[in-house]
């Protein structure tokens, strides 16, 4: 079965036949859901038609239909957007083909933070840069300039899953392991050729029991705003509120910003943890900012490429370049 079939079967089995007016006193039913025929009627579809678009023999299906599957099965928004990327394939795979590259302007903007963790994710929920009190929170076991090199770029689903000092940072480690499987269902609708998004989740399967059985139900979700418990092994427990922003500029790319409570006990253990130690400053006030291309952008000197994916801004002298 399709992806997209495997998508429609699991909300179809979600949907109790009694919430749509289809179950008759004393009748009995084999199957815990909605059967093909009755999710087609319901949206005013031909059986015929629907049972193609679930074997993905109909790429061209109109957002009227989409719309109306989306509403009999009680879809949400993001289950929705989902829904239009599975049944449209074409056109989201084109979205993947663009390196990711972090725009010095946003290295500033994050750089400007620092009073709360700021980080810019990428697609494949690669961390493609970070300020110091996001390191310092997520992952000061790794190497500040991390980000910047392709062997060692942080993962976060990955270290959400697998790392066991980040799994140890999040008070409600399961609900975390929820928007990851998510998230990447998502993602993995919106970018059905980004190899290295596949084998990613691949690996997550392979290696992490409770990723593979949130994968199998199929979750779909975007969460763009949060608030979390933390527990940090240097500053202790934190309530931090996270607020992700996508850039518009950059598709897949988004900004996560975790802010405490004003003069909360939160915000004065992020201070104590910003004061704990700031990694070396490499020095950039001599080289000039990158100049913005001209044309279809290329790389240029200043930029680090990571087969596929890179990474804009200032290289610093001495750096080895991946």
């Amino acid at each position: 079965m399709t992806e997209l079939g495997e998508f429609l079967r699991s909300r179809r089995d979600r949907l109790a036949p009694a919430d749509a007016g289809l179950v008759r006193p004393g009748e009995r039913r084999r199957v815990p859901g909605l059967r093909r025929e009755e999710l087609a009627q319901l949206a005013g579809v031909s059986v015929t038609y629907y049972a193609r678009l679930e074997q993905g023999q109909s790429r061209n299906a109109s957002d009227a239909v989409l719309d109306s599957l989306a509403r009999v099965l009680r879809l949400s928004d993001d289950e929705h957007a989902h829904l239009r990327s599975l049944a449209r394939p074409e056109r989201s795979a084109r979205r993947g083909r663009r390196p990711e590259r972090v725009r010095h302007g946003v290295r500033l903007l994050i750089g400007s933070v620092r009073d709360s963790p700021a980080l810019v994710v990428g697609r494949r929920t690669d961390v493609l840069a970070w300020n110091q009190l996001g390191h310092a929170l997520f992952a000061p076991h790794l190497a500040f300039d991390a980000p910047d090199r392709c062997a060692a770029r942080p993962n976060m689903a990955r270290l959400i899953m697998l790392d066991a000092h980040t799994r140890d940072l999040y008070v409600h480690w399961r609900r975390k392991v929820e928007d990851v499987v998510g998230y990447l269902r998502l993602a993995s609708g919106q970018y059905p050729e980004d190899e290295q998004l596949t084998t990613l989740i691949g690996e997550l399967c392979v290696k992490s029991e409770e990723f593979a059985s949130g994968w199998a139900r199929h979750p779909v979700r975007d969460c763009t705003s949060s608030v979390r418990a933390y527990r940090h092994p240097l500053v202790g427990d934190l309530t931090l509120h996270e607020e992700t922003m996508r850039l518009p500029d950059d598709p897949g790319q988004r900004v996560s910003v975790l802010s405490a409570e004003p003069q909360s006990p939160t915000a004065e253990r992020l201070a104590l943890l910003a004061s704990l130690g700031a990694p070396p400053v490499r020095p950039q006030s001599s080289l000039p900012a990158p100049r913005e291309p001209v044309g279809p952008a290329r790389p240029q000197a200043g930029h680090i490429e990571c087969g596929g994916a890179g990474l804009a801004g200032p290289r610093y002298p001495g750096e080895e370049v991946p």
